[in-house]
């Protein structure tokens, strides 16, 4: 189905780039609610398990503002982020050793076991392409890119 028939477009697009952000906000937002579904009955945010991934390939205690810097959402509040990952035991708050002001994150044994118990959704998650193959997903991703450039 096209973008026009998901939102009900009666009138044309003033060109394919209009249309083109309709449909990359669109997507982006149907995308948003799918991965919020995966996510929900583990008690987790999709932010939460970025930072969560972010610490488990770093392989070493990060900052809030390195950990920020990484992460697919900016907006989001690091700091709250964290604070809840480590009431849940999945990370720790160490006193930086060079800047006492400093706090670094470090991801806990029982988050790496989290992590890896919920790396098994990335099949499901890879599902949401099932109508792509590998080439337009390679394709997708060189255009996605080439936008950003500036």
């Amino acid at each position: 189905m096209g973008i026009e028939n998901e939102i009900n477009q009666t009138k044309p697009f003033r060109s394919e780039f209009q249309k083109a952000t309709v449909n990359l906000i669109f997507t982006h937002n149907w995308l948003s609610l799918k991965m919020k579904g995966f996510f929900k009955p583990y008690g987790i945010t999709v932010q939460q398990y970025n930072v969560l991934r972010i610490l488990k390939g770093a392989n070493k205690p990060l900052s809030t503002s390195c950990i920020r810097k990484r992460m697919i959402e900016k907006m989001a509040d690091t700091s709250r982020l964290v604070e809840r990952l480590n009431a849940k035991g999945w990370v720790e708050r160490i006193a930086n050793a060079e800047d006492k002001r400093l706090v670094d994150i470090t991801i806990t044994k029982a988050g790496l076991e989290y992590v890896l118990q919920l790396e098994g959704l990335d099949r499901h998650i890879e599902n949401l392409y099932k109508n792509l193959t590998s080439e337009e997903a390679v394709k997708l991703n060189s255009i996605l890119d080439k936008l950003r450039q500036e």
